[in-house]
């Protein structure tokens, strides 16, 4: 027998990893969380848009028998609407193909004078700063895979002003019906 007693409420004596890579990485992924949320966000935009893209497309394909050009302009509504997923997943997924298309998307965004050139002004921000360099490294893919536990926390005053606009909109689509 050994001279040590067995305890058997000792913690378990097992080899203890480095943790300063993992500080580091935290570090660095508290620096960027709120730039990638925004990048992320500008992903669902993405998605939405091309909700409504498809949407239109696919009324202009059920309202334009016949008509060849507005079948044509249907069916490129429709396959602009697909595009739109895969920049959003790409742009979500953080897949540095996602940020060239971004990019893109934002550039001819900018032509939408005043609102989408304020707008697109922005989302190319987010992509074309240091942080959103960052963002799409490879290197800050193993820094969110080191820091599962580090999330975004949305503001109160963010939460209270979505659900006014929220209010505005339901209100402005629920007023024609019932203000007779």
């Amino acid at each position: 027998m050994s001279n040590t007693a067995f305890n058997p409420y000792a913690a378990p004596a097992a080899p203890v990893e480095d943790v300063s890579a993992n500080a580091e990485a935290e570090a660095i992924r508290k620096e960027h969380i709120s730039h990638e949320a925004s990048i992320k966000a500008v992903g669902l935009l993405y998605y939405l848009g091309a909700i409504g893209v498809t949407l239109v497309g696919a009324a202009g394909l059920v309202a334009g028998r016949g008509a060849g050009t507005s079948v044509g302009i249907s069916l490129l509504l429709v396959g602009l609407g697909v595009g739109y997923v895969f920049a959003g997943w790409g742009v979500r997924a953080l897949r540095p193909w996602g940020r060239i298309v971004g990019i893109a998307l934002a550039c001819f965004g900018l032509l939408g004078f005043p609102v989408g050139t304020v707008i697109n002004g922005y989302i190319l921000y987010l992509f074309l700063s240091k942080k959103g360099r960052t963002i799409y490294s490879p290197e800050y893919l193993d820094v969110i895979a080191a820091t599962p536990h580090v999330k975004y926390r949305t503001s109160i005053i963010v939460w209270i002003f979505l659900a006014l606009v929220v209010l505005l909109v339901a209100a402005a689509f629920l007023a024609p019906m019932f203000g007779k």
